[in-house]
């Protein structure tokens, strides 16, 4: 089954650190490892931080007509500061991961796990083959070698 863990800030966290501030090595390095130890497990599909500034766009639907909407949207406190796409046999065990998953960042401190739509309850961990780093080839499930996805 899949399963997307958002990472936010909780109703008690501090503000988030200052993107131009100190990079804090230590933390980076932890989340690098816990990242490496997913996809060492087979589970991680896809990791990403969301950046909290910059352009933002939000199209909306209003009378069956969509249209775009013009920010600022929403305090910090709300935003979603990254997500984790795993693939893992049941919610016990992505909570097993997300328990795991380091802290510190200002904007991680609660970790949401929902099932992905169209996951399905027997786990498929595939494998990307390629030739070159920019070209993907086709994809194998590494359990049981039939084509995935």
């Amino acid at each position: 089954m899949r399963f997307i863990i958002t990472a936010r800030p909780g109703p008690d966290s501090p503000e988030p650190p200052d993107p131009n501030g100190p990079f804090d090595e230590a933390l980076f390095s932890a989340y690098m490892k816990f990242n490496e130890e997913m996809h060492k497990a087979g589970v991680l599909v896809a990791a990403e931080g969301l950046k909290p500034e910059g352009n933002v766009a939000r199209v909306t639907a209003k009378e069956g007509k969509r249209s775009v909407v013009d920010g600022p949207f929403t305090e910090s406190k709300e935003l979603v500061g990254g997500f984790y796409i795993i693939e893992v046999d049941t919610q016990e065990e992505a909570i097993e991961w997300a328990l795991r998953c380091p802290t510190g960042l200002g904007f991680d401190d609660v970790l949401e796990i929902r099932t992905l739509t169209g996951s399905r309850t027997s786990r498929r961990i595939c494998s990307t083959s390629s030739t070159s780093p920019r070209r993907r080839g086709a994809r194998r499930s590494r359990r049981s070698g039939e084509r995935c996805g």
